[in-house]
């Protein structure tokens, strides 16, 4: 008996995620279940060329060495000392402020996310540095673990971010556009973040009762001189990118080399942690690039189904606001949030969500903001959120449950932002707007 390829489609779908639940990694889930759907509706001898030359294709992409270099701009960013002198600077500059080294550590995070495209290196880097102060100067747990944890997140939107590159690569949209577009939603997260602790110390004062002295204009002036390097590498960057300067990865490449020099000059790259810096970006790179492979083999399946274009047809067709259709969408990501990584959502979603995008005439650069906005909560969302593991692996004192409940104000926050900028898109848009006008 045939099946109808819109029934081959969903019994796939379903396999993907009966697969997900009997633990095989994601990756190998989307090419196995996409092989064997091309097999059956065209033919087994049209889906071997199909992975085959999809594999070949994503890992001898140009366009996709961009990832290691990003990373390891973060590698370079950690060893060269300029975690600690970010905090520092913060700390100076917000210590009199309402649990004012809560807000240091997630203005020294969004320091450090633009010069790294990984949230868990913001969150790790960060934790490290931030929770023994926090600690020693009697800052609750919950505050403290959870201000890390969703500082760290600021690395999946604050460009240069693995998020944008991601979603471009699967969406085939300009890496270089969704980058700058991530810059002013990234900054208004961070304020969202920072007005989160000020409201949560003024309504419970007992979780940040550190008094701090207050600190000498002089000694705050000559703080920011900590923090020249990657405030200047964030301009050279990201300004290279926006003046058309230089390409996504050509930019990661100067961004990295002139990361490298400065821990050179420093003294603090040795020969292990530019080992290590290497091993990680290859790592996460080799990871990405199965992980988009595989959704690729996925997606190819998934159009020999129909599935994409009928459930874009009939989202177009529906009586309702497209915002509500949009809202659905929002909830999809927070429940998967619940269950698998913010890339591994990505992958799995984008070939069906979309298709739907583009049916409702949503820009595509302001929705990729937006997904990245709900991939951004997943980092921070119970039970599997990957930033909460990364900062109970620095602090393995605080209960795992201390940690979720210390992120849950600031998950409200990340929802406020994709309100705001669903309201106003011209937020994510308007650096485009005077670029190309």
């Amino acid at each position: 008996m045939m099946f109808e390829p819109v029934t081959v489609g969903v019994m796939g779908t379903l396999c993907v995620f009966l697969l997900l639940f009997l633990g095989m990694p994601i990756a190998f889930c989307l090419m196995l279940v996409g092989f064997a759907g091309i097999s059956y509706l065209a033919s087994f001898d049209a889906a071997l060329p199909v992975v085959a030359s999809t594999v070949w294709e994503t890992a001898s992409d140009f366009n996709y060495t961009v990832i290691p270099l990003f990373i390891l701009m973060g590698g370079f960013a950690g060893s060269s000392g300029i975690t600690k002198d970010l905090y520092a600077a913060s700390e100076k500059w917000l210590r009199r402020l309402p649990g004012g080294l809560a807000i240091a550590t997630i203005g020294a995070c969004g320091g450090f996310a633009a010069v790294s495209g990984s949230s868990v290196a913001t969150a790790a880097t960060m934790g490290t540095v931030a929770l023994p102060e926090m600690k020693r100067y009697h800052y609750s747990d919950r505050l403290a673990t959870g201000s890390v944890a969703a500082g760290g997140t600021l690395g999946f939107l604050i460009p240069p971010s693995i998020g944008f590159v991601v979603y471009g690569m699967l969406t085939e949209q300009s890496i270089g556009k969704l980058l700058v577009a991530g810059i002013l939603p990234g900054l208004l997260l961070c304020f969202a973040f920072i007005a989160v602790v000020i409201i949560w110390v003024k309504l419970n004062p007992k979780i940040a009762q550190a008094n701090l002295a207050p600190v000498s204009w002089a000694e705050k002036l000559r703080s920011l001189l900590g923090v020249w390097e990657p405030l200047a590498l964030f301009i050279l960057v990201m300004g290279g990118i926006y003046g058309g300067v230089f390409t996504p990865t050509e930019a990661g490449a100067v961004g990295a080399t002139l990361l490298f020099a400065v821990a050179l000059l420093k003294r603090s790259l040795t020969w292990p942690v530019l080992v290590e810096a290497l091993i990680e970006s290859s790592r996460i790179s080799v990871m990405v690039l199965v992980l988009v492979a595989g959704a690729n083999v996925f997606s190819y399946f998934l159009a020999l189904s129909t599935i994409p274009v009928q459930v874009a047809g009939w989202a177009a067709s529906l009586q309702v606001s497209p915002y509500v259709i949009l809202t659905v969408i929002i909830v999809i990501y927070l429940f998967l949030g619940c269950f698998l990584d913010a890339i591994s959502m990505m992958v799995l979603t984008m070939p069906v969500i979309y298709p739907i995008v583009q049916a409702l005439h949503f820009d595509p650069i302001w929705f990729g903001v937006i997904a990245v906005l709900m991939m951004e909560a997943g980092l921070i969302t119970p039970p599997m959120g990957l930033n909460i593991f990364t900062v109970a692996g620095v602090a393995p004192e605080v209960p795992m449950e201390t940690i979720f409940r210390g992120v849950a104000p600031f998950l409200l926050a990340i929802f406020f932002v994709a309100i705001v900028i669903t309201m106003e898109p011209r937020i994510a848009l308007v650096l485009l707007e005077l670029m190309t006008g």
